[in-house]
């Protein structure tokens, strides 16, 4: 019967067994070869080698690996540009620069050298061989992706260092291509650098524009996959209409897209998933489907045309690490992680060996002959395993040094708790929370619903389950564990402190209540019993726009807000967020405060883009009128009744917010306080009779009688 016969042609051309194959590979390869020790990119290689038209010829490579390794090598590079810690990068790029400079210089002379006396190849040739030596790809990105140290320091050199090298690559394979073309008039060089020039600037200026205005106004995370997609094919297609290779314009607009994609956010975690599940893996297996054993092994002038191929590659790049090591007096561990990003040969090198390929030399020989082009495979193949090894090796030492030991954390465990009652600010208090919270704790996220007592039902349960589900929802697509807490009791200021008690609660964040009737204060009573009946960080906030595109933290600081006990906890949580949005934290203090806050950012934040402004006055908070704009957001650091730094003008505040900012993101930070708070209100018994509650409220309305 027709429908039992199960026997395939081979190659496999079904589209439903080529994908099903794909993904054994991709499942598959990285148990086997993790238990050989062999990094998981080899293992991708090997495997398309094995089943390519070279090895037992399952598949063909045809379109759809083009296709889906063509977004695999573009996703590789726009990772490199959004993963690159860019506050890093500045401090660095004398550093990148040089390393491009040299990663280039280096293997171009030796190799054009080796070429034209060894391999006996013309001038033209040599160059546009030795070339290829120079370029590199970061097909081991995913490894220092995968050991969460994308944001180190040699890790940023690298990835700079490789925009410098290719770009200077591809316009030598440019040049190189217009010469047989006809096209090398004496503008030519001139034009083309002027044509990348303006095209970067155009998205360098357009695009974070157009990403900040898009992600203001759609939340969906489908759509927001989408749309950052197609800006990284976009730019991919405008470098390759004038040119150059996409891949340059794919880590451009990585670049630019850097601040407004935090590396903490749902839609970072979603664009890395994608890429390192389907498309970076699709392009590895189409680079080993090219690599043909046979050809190389099998006789002529291609092992040696291969061999010093690598060597000169190989040996080109440890030496500009090495110069650059030495250079700058860099660590072991940090050379040899530059050196296993930067010598793995395939994008920009399969290139250039397809364009010399296909020119025809007037007499009828190609600029690059067979002999180079298998040559070229076996250069991929031995520069990525030697980049993967040595990458894998240099980024788990790295790793290793970098990790603190355990229970080695300041002071106690960090806990945060985010109170979620109103379903339009869930997410906004999620992503705050995943902002400032210490990554290298692990379940420090909690959210609290808490049901009053008096009007508990079955619709109230219900509908907290949701906002606590949704708020999980949020955290676990940034791959982050969030505790759900539900509880009755007889109102919401008197469940968040019970549990910030049961639970070791560090820091606390509510949103700011949408005043219902014009007796309600600016804070509301939940706030205004927070803070009488708790002494950790609490912070009050409103968000007008996204977080990922703010552009600027401006921080109003009291006098002698440096003796409070929570002052380094929230320094450190403001600089983290400046850190992950890739924005600049404006500091206003007295000078004594500022000297602290200098000290301390030095020690512990160095990496923190900071600006210091003189605030002697707490009546000036009115100046900050004039410095906060509509996409920055405003922090107050106000202090609780009675403590070190409290300031009677902190009385005016709800009315200068209300008056003067009521069109700003704003968070007013409550910081912890020594011991415990008088609690001016009796949440085990409401009725009861507390003095301390009573004089309060006495001496509070004689303060504004006679201020009247």
């Amino acid at each position: 019967m027709d429908w039992l016969d199960f026997s395939f042609k081979l190659p496999i051309t079904d589209p439903t067994w080529i994908f099903l194959l794909v993904l054994l590979i991709i499942l598959f390869a990285p148990i086997l070869f993790g238990k050989l020790r062999i990094p998981h990119i080899i293992g991708m290689i090997l495997a398309g080698l094995a089943i390519g038209e070279h090895g037992f010829n399952l598949l063909a490579r045809d379109s759809s690996f083009e296709l889906f390794g063509k977004v695999g090598l573009y996703y590789i590079m726009f990772l490199a540009g959004l993963e690159m810690d860019m506050g890093d990068f500045k401090k660095n790029r004398g550093k990148a620069l040089a390393l491009g400079m040299l990663a280039f210089i280096i293997p171009i002379a030796i190799g054009f050298v080796a070429n034209v006396t060894y391999l006996k190849y013309s001038i033209v040739t040599s160059v546009l061989l030795a070339s290829m030596y120079a370029s590199h790809t970061l097909v081991t990105y995913p490894i220092v992706i995968r050991y969460g140290i994308s944001r180190q320091r040699s890790v940023s050199i690298a990835v700079g260092g490789t925009a410098v090298t290719d770009t200077l690559t591809l316009l030598v394979l440019a040049v190189i291509s217009g010469l047989f073309k006809g096209e090398t008039d004496g503008l030519f060089w001139v034009w083309l650098l002027v044509k990348v020039i303006v095209l970067g600037g155009l998205i360098m200026f357009f695009f974070p524009r157009i990403g900040r205005w898009f992600f203001r106004r759609y939340d969906d995370n489908v759509m927001q996959f989408i749309f950052v997609l197609a800006l990284m094919f976009l730019g991919a297609g405008l470098m390759e209409l004038i040119g150059m290779e996409g891949i340059l314009g794919a880590f451009l607009v990585g670049l630019v897209l850097n601040r407004l994609i935090p590396h903490v956010s749902p839609l970072m975690n979603h664009v890395e998933f994608v890429g390192n599940a389907l498309f970076i893996p699709y392009f590895l297996i189409g680079v080993g489907m090219l690599i043909d054993l046979k050809v190389i092994f099998g006789g002529g002038d291609a092992l040696k045309v291969a061999g010093v191929m690598i060597i000169m590659a190989l040996t080109g790049k440890w030496l500009a690490c090495w110069l650059t090591q030495k250079i700058y007096g860099m660590s072991v561990q940090e050379r040899d992680l530059m050196y296993g990003l930067s010598s793995a040969q395939a994008a920009a090198t399969l290139a250039a060996v397809l364009v010399g390929y296909g020119i025809i030399l007037p007499d009828g020989e190609r600029l690059l002959n067979e002999d180079v082009l298998n040559g070229t495979v076996l250069l991929i193949l031995v520069t990525c395993i030697v980049s993967s090894f040595v990458t894998e090796r240099a980024a788990k030492k790295v790793a290793t040094d970098e990790a603190p030991p355990e229970n080695s954390h300041e002071g106690e465990p960090e806990r945060i708790l985010i109170s979620v009652a109103n379903p339009m600010t869930i997410e906004q208090l999620v992503c705050l929370a995943l902002i400032i919270r210490d990554p290298k704790q692990e379940d420090n996220l909690m959210a609290l619903n808490v049901i009053n007592d008096n009007t508990s039902s079955e619709k109230l349960k219900q509908k907290g389950k949701r906002y606590l589900e949704s708020a999980a929802m949020i955290a676990a697509s940034a791959d982050v564990h969030l505790r759900q807490i539900s509880r009755y009791d007889l109102n919401i200021a008197s469940g968040i402190i019970h549990t910030v008690k049961e639970n070791g609660v560090t820091d606390v964040i509510i949103g700011l209540h949408n005043r219902i009737s014009i007796v309600d204060s600016y804070f509301g009573q939940l706030t205004e019993n927070l803070l009488k009946g708790l002494h950790r960080e609490v912070m009050v906030s409103r968000f007008l726009i996204p977080l990922n595109t703010l552009r600027r933290i401006i921080i109003a600081v009291p006098a002698k807000a440096e003796y409070e006990a929570g002052f380094t906890k929230w320094v450190s949580h403001f600089c983290r967020m400046g850190e992950t949005l890739g924005c600049r934290v404006h500091f206003f203090a007295t000078e004594e405060t500022t000297a602290r806050l200098q000290a301390l950012i030095r020690t512990r934040h160095s990496k923190t883009l900071t600006d210091f402004s003189n605030l002697e006055d707490w009546e000036d908070l009115l100046i900050l009128t004039g410095q906060v704009n509509y996409d920055h957001l405003l922090v107050i650091i106000s202090a609780r009744r009675g403590s070190i730094s409290y300031d009677s003008s902190f009385e005016k505040l709800p009315s200068q917010l209300s008056r003067y900012f009521s069109n700003n993101s704003l968070i007013v930070l409550y910081p912890d306080q020594l011991g415990d708070p008088q609690e001016a209100l009796s949440f085990s018994n409401p009725r009861g009779n507390n003095e301390a509650q009573h004089y309060e409220k006495v001496g509070r309305w004689f303060y504004k009688w006679f201020k009247k």
